[in-house]
């Protein structure tokens, strides 16, 4: 009698955007694995680095577009790795920073597939980073806190409480934080935070299309406005901003990149578990 030994399921960070910042550890499964699940903000270029055996399933959500449930999301891996498919399931930036991949890790456990998990750069890191915004500094940030600002802001019980973030960290970086931004300030301005605190705002962090403004917090709904940015984009809050260096990066023509090529790395393979996907 054939038995159907289950796949392993590759929880994988695709990272900010940009296809070369993939590790190579995730471009070997990528590049390896008999199905692949994806989300919206994975680039293209990533994508088109499975083999041609491949099964791929997009199970994206964006703001205000049709998406695949979540629950429909988790059924479809499981679905797949009963079947015996090793699968690569690739989320944007880092599995585990905003991006449900707890929920996602458990209810596979719970149905005895085996995961295995892989870093990604997370876009909070990698944005301000790509334009010169230090994180920590020595004269400016020895904290930051990361934040999502999706939260609905008609919630009786709120679990992000800005007023108290105003004064409880030297910086912010508040992932999905648009479409509440107007909300976001006012609560920050009422929790004590200086009107003439520097923020950048960076949008499609990495690839050729990026962008950066750089805002006092008293005319950043107005600024971002006028500027007509929009998700996805990164908000960085914080004296940190002040010590932005390669300061002519800050649109699309001065961060004008070479045209990303295709992989042609060969990677050898390791020793160990995930030696299955070879």
């Amino acid at each position: 009698m054939e038995i159907n030994v289950p796949g392993i399921v590759y929880l994988v960070g695709a990272g900010p955007g940009d296809p070369e910042l993939l590790t190579l550890k995730a471009l070997r499964l990528i590049k390896s694995c008999d199905a692949l699940v994806h989300d919206a903000l994975v680039s293209p270029q990533i994508i088109k680095e499975t083999n041609k055996k491949t099964e791929i399933f997009n199970v994206g959500k964006r703001a205000g577009l049709c998406s695949v449930p979540q629950a429909d999301t988790n059924l479809l891996i499981v679905k797949l790795a009963k079947e015996g498919k090793n699968v690569v399931r690739l989320k944007g930036g880092d599995p585990f920073v905003f991006s449900r991949g707890g929920e996602e890790v458990s209810f596979l456990e719970k149905n005895g597939i085996s995961v295995e998990i892989v870093p990604g750069i997370t876009s909070g890191i990698a944005a301000p980073s790509n334009f010169g915004i230090p994180l920590t500094h020595r004269e400016a940030g020895s904290s930051i806190t990361f934040v999502t600002g999706h939260e609905d802001i008609n919630k009786d019980k709120k679990t992000v409480n800005w007023r108290l973030l105003a004064k409880s960290s030297d910086g912010l970086v508040i992932y999905m934080g648009m479409r509440n931004i107007g909300f976001i300030v006012k609560e920050l301005l009422i929790g004590g935070l200086d009107e003439n605190t520097k923020c950048a705002v960076i949008q499609e962090a990495t690839l050729n299309n990026q962008k950066c403004l750089i805002s006092e917090l008293k005319n950043l709904v107005e600024t971002i406005s006028n500027k007509g940015f929009t998700s996805p984009s990164i908000v960085v809050i914080g004296n940190i901003v002040d010590f932005k260096v390669n300061n002519y990066i800050n649109n699309l023509s001065d961060a004008s990149l070479p045209e990303k090529k295709s992989f042609n790395y060969t990677i050898i393979p390791r020793n160990t578990s995930d030696q299955k996907l070879l």
